[in-house]
């Protein structure tokens, strides 16, 4: 099943898929799909609703689909934890997991527009797998104990304006990561248990329909479980919390492709998980 949220922007309800296609009206089993419903073990109760036929058929057609999760307490991120990435940012791979943060209301809809701000100059596009914590991450002592905080995944967009990350802050990440609408989510957000490994999963960008990042998350140098575990001990992370889990090779920022300008569209699929569009348009 996928877990997804519908509607206008602030107005977003809740409903689940079905394997069979069929969207189903969730909110007779929570108001939203929010940190306290999966720590409430949501999606149990949604999936038993689900089996036993209590949830009414939506018609969602000509809905805007919404970030699958609702106001996330924290948006985590990880650098260069591919080792081709970092090659083609100019650095060495990381011996320790490269923590930033994105400011929350960065999450936006999968098919949200994208705004460049003013004065950016190399605004990039990120792939990622994006992980949802469904209970409380603190002082975790092994990768089972971690994979048994993840609620589930989804596709991420981490949009980057490299100029604001590297030049005009001196190098602090999160000038440069923060920018309003820099963080599409969904379109839909998959129990862990139905997605399996998080380490084989393919993973692609397009930039106006042209091929830009092709990889597979077993390329990863810090694995889902060892990531949520080491941040873990610096932090705790709570039901609802996102993770972005670092992009492969084949970002603007290598010089191999041209930036994005207002009326670009950026597409990212994650196997499994879906695809989401975004068109960029000026702030």
């Amino acid at each position: 099943m996928e877990l997804l949220r519908l509607g206008a922007v602030g107005e977003e309800r809740p409903y689940v898929r079905a394997t069979d296609g069929t969207t189903y009206d969730l909110s007779s089993v929570t108001a939203d799909i929010d940190g306290a419903f999966l720590a409430s073990d949501g999606i149990a109760r949604a999936r038993a609703a689900l089996e036993a036929g209590s949830l009414p058929a939506a018609d969602v057609e000509g809905l805007r689909i919404g970030a699958p999760i609702a106001k996330p307490t924290a948006v985590v991120c990880i650098g260069q934890n591919y080792a081709a990435h970092a090659a083609e940012s100019g650095a060495e791979p990381p011996k320790e997991p490269i923590v930033f943060f994105k400011h929350p209301n960065t999450v936006v809809g999968p098919y949200d527009d994208v705004l460049v701000p003013r004065d950016a100059r190399r605004t990039d596009w990120e792939v990622e797998l994006a992980v949802v914590i469904g209970k409380t991450a603190r002082y975790l002592s092994s990768d089972e104990e971690a994979l048994a905080c993840i609620a589930g995944y989804a596709v991420s967009n981490d949009v980057s304006e490299r100029a604001f990350q590297l030049e005009v802050s001196g190098g602090q990440w999160s000038k440069g990561k923060c920018c309003e609408t820099f963080n599409p989510l969904g379109p839909v957000l998959v129990p862990a248990d139905e997605i399996g490994d998080p380490q084989a999963l393919d993973l692609k960008s397009f930039v106006n329909g042209e091929p830009r990042q092709a990889s597979n998350t077993r390329d990863m140098i810090f694995s889902v479980a060892a990531l949520v575990r080491d941040l873990s001990q610096y932090m705790t992370l709570d039901p609802g919390d996102i993770v972005n889990t670092g992009t492969p090779e084949g970002v603007a920022l290598s010089g191999r492709f041209p930036y994005l300008a207002p009326g670009d569209v950026v597409e990212c699929e994650i196997q499994g998980l879906g695809r989401q569009r975004q068109e960029l348009r000026q702030a």
